[in-house]
């Protein structure tokens, strides 16, 4: 697979439930942290302002438009910013498929979505390699998404057989279609991990990790697979994706060795085999350096401690092995 289809495989859609928002007048809606819930969200009528926490500009959208909201953080629609947000538990009940609440009397604004939550150990993990906002405006991806977000409000209002495998797909389908936009249109600012996978010198190199994660990686092998010179490459992987090559390499076979202890009853042995490590302390040690845990621990449910600092998701707190 590639690199994006890697890390959003890890992602394990559950809990899906699909609803609507109508509102009329002024109206500022404050919504609390999401809790590794992933948003898809379409404007069937009117317009309003998304600010979501961390992002220094609030998004305009208008009718048409889609968004995703990968990130979980906490989040804002208004129809007008300076007002004053309200708790959206004012008005909305616990979460039930088809629920379409109305604010003021609704008559102004449309919104319908779809949300999901993802599990998994490193769950924090993925999600904080995914922007906080993806916002599309190329007509057929709208179109697109909307079906997507359309079809699951049906498959989960109308329940048939076999609709909780395609509300699974769809989920997936969701995160793919908007992410692909976003790293098209080139809008990701500053450095991220997508950025790195569409750059045409880093891509090759990251793709060459997916490919084969139990290779024996080196910063010249690495640099050769992009074209560039050691010194270079190690610079703008870095700046780029916020960790060394190598740092990458280790973290990469550490998440897909959580994803192994979660779902198989492999040994530790095997696995830090399958992974490239001859010593299965060496793998141990390694594990619990990115992860926060030993793997019999991780095996066994332990939460790591901090994941932010496991990943190094800004360039630290990870070593290679």
């Amino acid at each position: 697979m590639d690199p994006l289809s890697d890390v959003l495989s890890l992602l394990k859609p559950r809990s899906y439930v699909s609803s609507g928002v109508e509102a009329g007048g002024a109206w500022s809606l404050q919504f609390p942290d999401q809790h590794k819930l992933l948003k898809c969200y379409a404007v069937v009528s009117g317009e309003c302002w998304l600010a979501v926490d961390g992002v220094p500009e609030a998004v305009h959208l208008q009718k048409g438009d889609c968004f995703v909201l990968p990130s979980g953080r906490p989040f804002r629609l208004a129809s007008d910013m300076s007002l004053p947000p309200e708790p959206s538990s004012n008005y909305f009940p616990p979460p039930r498929t088809g629920t379409v609440v109305k604010v003021n009397g609704g008559g102004d604004f449309f919104i319908v979505g779809s949300r999901f939550g993802v599990s998994g150990g490193h769950a924090d993990m993925l999600m904080g390699m995914l922007p906080p906002i993806v916002h599309i405006h190329n007509e057929t991806e709208q179109a697109a998404l909307r079906w997507s977000v359309e079809r699951m409000m049906k498959e989960l209002h109308d329940p048939e057989p076999g609709g909780f495998l395609i509300a699974q797909h769809l989920a997936h389908m969701m995160l793919v279609q908007a992410l692909r936009l976003h790293m098209a249109e080139g809008v990701i600012n500053g450095g991220g991990w997508l950025l790195g996978v569409a750059d045409k010198q880093l891509g090759p190199a990251i793709n060459a990790i997916h490919a084969d994660p139990a290779h024996r990686w080196t910063l010249q092998a690495l640099a050769e697979c992009a074209c560039m010179s050691r010194s270079a490459f190690a610079q703008k992987f870095r700046e780029t994706i916020g960790a060394s090559p190598m740092e990458y390499v280790t973290r990469w076979r550490m998440m897909l060795a959580g994803e192994k202890l979660e779902n198989s009853q492999d040994p530790v042995s095997v696995i830090s085999l399958s992974l490239g490590y001859e010593s299965e302390s060496a793998f141990s040690t390694a594990f619990k350096r990115v992860m926060g845990v030993s793997p019999r621990q991780y095996s066994r449910g332990a939460t790591p401690a901090s994941y932010s600092h496991a990943v190094g998701l800004n360039g630290a707190g990870v070593n290679p092995a």
